[in-house]
């Protein structure tokens, strides 16, 4: 297919835009220690007068002449936080005050699950936007062609979350700030973009996932972006159910009549759209050819696919590994969440580089999690191969905020350490102190795997602390294996687990921890809680769960996908 039309202009643009926000990391990667002390004198002067800053004496802690005592008066006067300890001034900003966490309000909010059942809803200013999504964005488009200088040649398939979703009562809106960023990208950067992003308006979820892929799947996609792993599995099925429905609408320039969308969404996505027989016979010829049809067959040239691959998402892309072209860019979506985007993958890899000059960092060693009075460590301070739980300081109003997040060092960039996502802290179980990671039950069903030669599509545990065992929930690549089977499959899932964990040995030993119980799942069973999650208001690009769980809601939710 031919290159995409001002490819040039943009590869030019991202790398003049690109390089100077390079530049700028590179210089702050020479010194972090003197890096990081500006950034936070930098937040600290931004929010000195606002109620927060004044009531924990942001002033107080300016005057401190030396690196060192400036970290003490922080440490003595801003205690560590969660989103518990600012939900108070939060409500008070969405309901119109103003100069709480930071000066005026917020410019919006990105909304995210939190650990009650009310939702966080975290702020977002103008400098952190400008900061952290408009620069950095800059820097991150720029390293897809630093490793493939062909990406920006033909399309790019990215699956955001809606920019405005609602808004606070004072009318500042909340949505997906990933959304938002697109929507107000730079004008040559939209000509990137395979689909209109009315798309990700679409309530119903096959239908958006219909139109995203109708789109791409006639394009020549050269840089396929989602956070998600699963949503590549989501988009790869609905291409095997809806294929010949894609082929007669590329080859008519339609959008399938039947397909739930709004008629004003329709009205902004079908002009888009013109008859391409051409198009539609490649892919008839695919199809007649390999059977079932794979993003490597209707996207050969695909350069750059970025997802998230740390953590538990290993389990997902086991489910497309061979789907993609052999020399293609599997890069890290790098570490990233609501509260807060750390850095940026720099090395076309699996390794974020925080920015010292855009946040503060702190953290506290794995080993000193359970200490009541941890020994919090600065940037400068980590070790290669150490795991730790970040805190960050932001200028969006989150201060020595727990992230929650236990994170690996696996490197520097120049004196920045670089990070790997690990686990959340929270992802570790202890009904009676077995305190039994996910990353162990996820390697001891894979070990049982091998033992048993029976292939797991999907699953997932749940701690029940009533009845004081786990529930262990699967669903078998093959859907012949029977309850028996599946029994003496978690037996052995529990003796790996022993194996690995000697507390839980210890436990199940003497009955605190009871035998685990087993469930066979439906087919498609973690496409059908993803798709029932999202309905009920979970965001498509932020959707993510441990698979291994304390969480009454989400437990009964696969007790009602059991095989019956």
């Amino acid at each position: 297919m031919a290159k995409l039309k001002g490819s040039g202009k943009i590869k030019f643009l991202l790398g003049v835009a690109g390089k100077i926000q390079k530049s700028k990391l590179d210089k702050a990667s020479k010194n972090v220690a003197k890096e990081q002390e500006q950034t936070l004198r930098r937040i600290l002067e931004y929010a000195k007068d606002s109620e927060w800053g004044k009531s924990h004496n942001f002033a107080e802690i300016l005057a401190a002449d030396t690196k060192e005592e400036l970290y003490k008066r922080w440490q003595k006067n801003v205690p560590p936080t969660d989103y518990e300890d600012i939900r108070d001034l939060v409500e008070r900003h969405k309901n119109g005050e103003e100069n709480l966490l930071f000066p005026g309000k917020p410019m919006m909010y990105a909304t995210t699950s939190g650990t009650t059942k009310e939702p966080k809803w975290i702020p977002i200013t103008n400098e952190y936007y400008n900061n952290a999504y408009s620069k950095m964005s800059k820097l991150w488009l720029h390293s897809f062609q630093m490793h493939r200088p062909k990406v920006f040649e033909n399309v790019c398939t990215s699956i955001v979350g809606k920019d405005i979703e609602g808004a606070a009562p004072d009318g500042t809106v909340y949505g997906s700030v990933s959304g938002v960023t697109r929507r107000d990208c730079p004008e040559f950067i939209k000509g990137l973009y395979a689909e209109d992003s009315s798309v990700f308006s679409i309530s119903d979820y096959k239908a958006r996932y219909y139109t995203i892929m109708r789109t791409g799947v006639e394009k020549d996609v050269h840089l396929l972006v989602t956070a998600n792993p699963s949503t590549i599995v989501e988009m790869q099925n609905n291409v095997n159910e809806f294929f010949d429905d894609y082929v007669k609408d590329i080859e008519n320039g339609t959008l399938k009549a039947d397909l739930k969308i709004d008629d004003e969404i329709r009205k902004k996505i079908e002009p888009r759209f013109s008859p391409n027989p051409a198009r539609a016979a490649e892919l008839r010829e695919l199809k007649a050819k390999y059977g079932t049809v794979l993003p490597k067959h209707y996207w050969p040239n695909i350069q750059v696919l970025t997802t998230w691959k740390c953590g538990n998402t290993q389990v997902y892309m086991e489910k497309f590994k061979d789907s993609f072209p052999k020399d293609m860019l599997h890069q890290e979506f790098g570490y990233f969440a609501s509260e807060c985007r750390a850095g940026l993958v720099m090395n076309g890899g699996d390794d974020t580089v925080l920015f010292p000059h855009m946040h503060y960092f702190e953290f506290i060693s794995a080993e000193d999690l359970d200490n009541p009075n941890p020994q919090f460590l600065q940037l400068e301070e980590l070790e290669k191969g150490k795991r730790y739980c970040i805190y960050v300081t932001t200028l969006a109003g989150l201060y020595r905020y727990n992230m929650n997040d236990l994170v690996e060092v696996t490197g520097f960039y120049g004196t920045i350490p670089t990070i790997q996502f690990i686990q959340k802290v929270n992802g570790i179980i202890s009904m009676t102190g077995e305190k039994l990671h996910e990353r162990q039950f996820i390697e001891a069903v894979h070990e049982t795997e091998k033992e048993t030669n029976l292939v797991t599509k999907f699953f997932v545990g749940f701690a029940d602390i009533e009845n004081s065992n786990y529930q262990f929930y699967y669903e078998f690549a093959d859907q012949s294996v029977t309850q028996e089977q599946a029994e003496e499959f978690t037996k052995k899932v529990d003796a790996n687990l022993k194996k690995f964990n000697n507390e839980y040995e210890a436990k199940r030993a003497s009955f605190r921890v009871k035998d685990p119980v087993t469930h066979l799942l439906q087919k498609e069973s973690f496409e059908t809680f993803k798709k029932r999650s999202i309905d009920q208001g979970a965001r498509d690009g932020q959707f993510k769960m441990n698979l291994l769980m304390q969480d009454e809601k989400r437990h009964a939710m696969f007790k009602d996908l059991v095989r019956k």
